[in-house]
């Protein structure tokens, strides 16, 4: 059974599991498109990660369970990223138990060691530290720290629980996910940035950003699966090597046959970052800016982890190169007339 299924990861999972035949269900909420989940073979079910009856009702007949659904955004309101991705997180855990289920892979993040410009490269065992210290975040929050911040409380309780209930808990922490469907988590919106002539854009020439093609992620869970593990596990997933940022958004237009926009350097961007940031937050905006603080640093922070225990643990190593992960992923933007 997997939540989230019809999101970008979620779709990957999903088609993963199905070309290897195994029986999958898919819980989706009232209303969701099933786009992503076209001529999959897979059962659905109707509930909502908020709702422990329904989750429960769900989850009867499977024996494994993947729980992807998450709030994942650089804007909101906090209540709404806590009740998401911690209550619902505990919700499906407590479901699992109700139906039986001791074997669950759930969908981390890399954010909850820190995104902040690092020239360590972190690993599994690096402190929790999840909230960037941005200019005046004490009396202004950065709303990307209410996504990093509860999926960080969301890890530590879901570990937790599965010590009180000796449920087998793998956490995948995946690095940034790139490839076919994704649309809000900055690729697609670089191109469309791009093809729009913008001819400056935030963004550095060394700065290291780790990625993954969602193809590979979606493997790296079914090897989990496959490995059968016991206990409580937490696992970051990526490419074997980070790359430059620069480097990625170039083969990005270059794949897409479009001229990759200038660097600015941040000194100039990020007063009018912050500015916007400030404004949209005061009039209570149901939707970002273009730019916030947090948007803007992710363009000049060096970011890197190590997967090495991906390596031994599920013997996991990245299949497509940084250059055919694009080449596929920008095909399919193009297939749906989209850039």
């Amino acid at each position: 059974m997997i939540t989230g299924a019809t999101g970008f990861i979620g779709s990957h999972l999903t088609r993963a599991f199905c070309e290897k035949e195994i029986k999958v269900g898919c819980l989706i909420r009232r209303g969701s498109s099933l786009s992503n989940l076209e001529g999959l073979a897979v059962e659905l079910k109707t509930g909502d990660i908020k709702n422990i009856e329904e989750l429960t009702s769900a989850f009867s007949g499977y024996d494994w369970v993947i729980h992807n659904a998450a709030k994942v955004a650089d804007w909101g309101d906090y209540e709404e990223f806590h009740q998401t991705n911690v209550v619902g997180t505990i919700n499906v855990l407590t479901a699992c138990v109700q139906a039986g289920i001791k074997n669950i892979l759930l969908t981390g993040s890399n954010s909850v060691y820190g995104e902040e410009n690092c020239f360590d490269v972190k690993h599994e065992e690096a402190p929790y530290n999840s909230h960037y210290q941005y200019f005046a975040d004490s009396f202004f929050p950065c709303k990307l720290n209410y996504y990093r911040d509860t999926k960080a409380l969301a890890k530590k309780e879901a570990l937790a629980f599965a010590a009180r209930h000796d449920l087998n808990l793998t956490i995948l922490e995946p690095v940034w996910v790139y490839g076919e469907r994704e649309l809000n988590t900055g690729f697609y919106e670089y191109l469309k940035t791009a093809k729009a002539g913008v001819p400056f854009v935030p963004g550095a020439n060394q700065n290291k950003f780790h990625v993954i093609y969602a193809g590979d992620l979606a493997r790296a869970y079914f090897l989990a699966y496959t490995k059968q593990l016991t206990g409580r596990h937490s696992i970051l997933v990526g490419n074997e090597q980070p790359e430059t940022m620069n480097r990625i958004y170039g083969l990005f237009c270059s794949e897409a046959g479009l001229k990759k926009p200038r660097s600015l350097p941040k000194a100039l961007i990020y007063p009018a970052a912050f500015l916007m940031e400030l404004l949209f937050t005061l009039f209570k905006s149901s939707t970002p800016p273009l730019l916030t603080r947090g948007r803007v640093n992710m363009f000049y922070d060096n970011i890197e982890f190590s997967i090495e225990k991906a390596k031994q643990i599920l013997g996991f190593n990245n299949s497509f190169c940084l250059e055919e992960g694009i080449k596929r992923t920008v095909l399919w933007y193009k297939q749906q007339g989209m850039i």
